[in-house]
């Protein structure tokens, strides 16, 4: 028979420990009684075999049997026999015994009853001892049923504990299940951890972390997406006034101006929603698949993707060294930072510059540095340009300020440094992207034949 299992831990528990006190009741029972039939068995042989031994004389008794007694009562028969088998003496009973007696202790079935018999023989006659074996049980069916009492009017009180005392240790847990439960979606504040069983408070302590991280992230999002709404109203608003004016527009020349500076507007809108949809991807990704990646193949592929815009602003864009370093960390976001650095750097360098790539490994980390020869950014500015839309005041026109936000991101997900100084070579802006060097590098080249998303 299968036994109903239930999913509930008060249910469990109050399944398995009720059934045990009354298994174990059961068991005592059984074993109180067939403690009691032993004892009983040893009183009454021990008894039987003093009667027969107080029954043994010198001198052959009387030829006649015994009267008086109640010839119904069958649990205790004596039967006396001479040596030449002449039954002399036998108490009133209707039990027949056998003639014989077997000399020592045997069981005996007469009528359906099993008698339990004991014989002693003398020189001058034989003692047959016999008593019914209902007498035993009876006697040990008292004896146990003396000794299960207690337990079987404790077992109900015991039942009552049990319930009690399951249900008072597993009511924090309730309790908290109705705190959560009675929780708006947007309560994210901690559960209290008060009179919790040590068994539930670190369950509650980890919920209390999660709920920290969805309100981290949460708040995190809440802010992205009002600072996308603000920075897409200016643009949004430009493309408007430029569509009037290509409406106003009463020649070609003029019609061909407002397309000009249409266009330009709709492209920059278009990077900043493609800026502001990478940052978001790198914000949401909770796990980061980490791979061998080396980091001068990366710089030799977003060099070859960027070089034709460097080209068209005449800027001398190069790897000016490029050590085999290979770090942890997921190739295609990566290319994305590097893309960015690359990015920034042809577009705030002047014409006729220089942007220069580095990847070295020095005192066991992996260094990405990209150097250029533009006006580089003031030592009180550097911190505050990795917030979003940040820009730089005097910066030229046409930037997000999203790109060194998303390079932040990334690195920081990589457990990267981002430093930001003077380049000592260019004179321009250095960025410095320290990564640590995995311990064992599994090889120094990876699979690098998905495109990046930008």
């Amino acid at each position: 028979m299968k036994l109903p299992v239930t999913h509930s831990l008060r249910g469990r528990l109050l399944w398995f420990l009720l059934a045990a006190i009354v298994l174990a009741a059961m068991a005592q029972a059984v074993i109180a009684y067939r403690s009691a039939r032993s004892d009983a068995d040893e009183i009454f042989d021990y008894h039987m075999q003093q009667m027969a031994l107080s029954l043994r004389s010198g001198a052959p008794m009387a030829n006649q049997y015994g009267r008086g007694g109640d010839a119904d009562n069958d649990d205790m028969v004596v039967q006396v026999w001479t040596p030449d088998g002449v039954q002399v003496f036998r108490s009133l009973s209707r039990a027949e015994l056998p003639q014989r007696a077997v000399l020592g202790f045997s069981n005996v079935r007469v009528r359906g009853a099993t008698y339990r018999v004991f014989s002693i023989q003398t020189d001058n006659q034989t003692v047959q001892i016999a008593q019914d074996m209902k007498v035993r049980q009876r006697m040990a069916g008292a004896l146990a049923l003396r000794t299960v009492a207690p337990i079987a009017m404790m077992a109900p009180l015991l039942m009552l504990v049990v319930w009690w005392v399951v249900s008072g240790s597993l009511a924090p847990v309730s309790r908290v299940r109705k705190q959560v439960a009675a929780r708006q979606a947007d309560d994210l504040s901690p559960v209290s951890e008060t009179g919790l069983p040590d068994e539930v408070q670190p369950l509650v302590q980890e919920l209390n972390l999660l709920f920290g991280r969805v309100k981290t992230a949460f708040d995190a999002q809440q802010h992205f997406v009002a600072d996308a709404a603000h920075e897409l109203r200016t643009p949004l608003a430009a493309l408007k006034l430029q569509v009037l004016s290509l409406e106003r527009a009463d020649n070609a020349e003029a019609r061909a101006v407002a397309v000009g500076r249409l266009t330009a507007g709709i492209e920059r809108a278009t990077r900043l929603v493609e800026q502001l949809l990478v940052l978001a991807r790198q914000e949401a990704s909770s796990e980061l698949k980490m791979d061998d990646v080396n980091l001068a193949d990366l710089a030799r592929r977003a060099l070859g993707d960027l070089a034709g815009i460097a080209q068209t602003r005449g800027i001398d864009l190069g790897l000016h060294h490029a050590d085999d370093a290979v770090v942890a960390g997921q190739g295609d976001a990566l290319l994305i930072l590097l893309r960015n650095l690359v990015d920034n750097a042809i577009k705030y360098t002047p014409s006729g510059g220089t942007v220069d790539v580095e990847v070295r490994q020095h005192q066991g980390k992996a260094v990405l540095c990209v150097d250029d020869s533009g006006p580089g950014i003031p030592a009180e500015e550097r911190e505050r340009v990795f917030s979003r839309f940040y820009r730089v005041p005097g910066s030229p026109a046409g930037g997000s300020g999203l790109g060194l936000a998303i390079i932040k991101a990334i690195a920081e997900r990589h457990g990267a440094t981002l430093v930001l100084d003077q380049s000592p070579r260019l004179g321009g802006l250095q960025v410095r992207v320290e990564f640590p060097v995995p311990q064992t590098a599994a090889h120094a080249g990876v699979n690098l034949s998905k495109s990046p998303t930008a």
